[in-house]
């Protein structure tokens, strides 16, 4: 049991010091940090979706957003599309569940804003149908998946690929990287700059 305790520590680890490492990944964080800032200052908002685990952390990020993070200021508007059950389940028995945050995407997107689709597989149906919508509606796209090569690699308009195809390391990875971009919204939008 120990020893399967030190492992899961550190694939962990050696998951995020790779991203460490990785410039473009710390370039692309910076570069989607800089967009939500921008749309914030637009006065636009964040979508967020994603299934199980995935759902999990977009109900995650957009709290942070919502509520706080680091210290106390205005909230700010983000949206997890996986959280209102009778929207959900309207629009998986209406429309079917792949068109679950393209429908939302529809209704609640507008140009400038940012739809944040993360899929550890990166081939999710209703995350591919909401990145599409969103592309009509020229929300600027940005993908968290796996190392693996998937349909979102070709859709987003900045992707970030996790240095792992193991789901529970991505996943860890995601949060990381949703927290890295809370704590800059937050100090860009209410730390005055010298």
């Amino acid at each position: 049991m120990k020893d399967f305790i030190t492992k899961e520590i550190q694939d962990s680890y050696n998951v995020k010091e790779n991203i460490l490492k990785d410039k473009n990944i710390i370039e692309i964080i910076s570069k989607i940090s800089e967009e939500a800032v921008n749309a914030y200052k637009n006065e636009n908002k964040i979508l967020i979706a994603g299934n199980g685990g995935s759902a999990a952390d977009a109900q995650h990020i957009a709290g942070e957003l919502v509520s706080r993070f680091y210290f106390d200021r205005e909230g700010l508007p983000a949206l997890a599309l996986t959280t209102d059950t009778s929207i959900l389940t309207a629009i998986g028995n209406d429309y079917g569940y792949e068109n679950l945050f393209a429908r939302q995407v529809q209704a609640n997107g507008v140009k400038g804003d940012l739809f944040i689709g993360i899929s550890t597989s990166g081939n999710s149906p209703n995350i591919i149908k909401a990145i599409e919508e969103a592309r009509k509606k020229e929300i600027i796209i940005i993908g968290l998946t796996g190392s693996n090569k998937c349909k979102m690699d070709d859709l987003c308009d900045y992707i970030i690929k996790v240095p792992s195809a193991i789901t529970p390391r991505i996943q860890e990875a995601h949060i990381l990287i949703g927290h890295i971009i809370c704590g800059i919204i937050e100090k860009e939008l209410f730390i005055p700059q010298s």
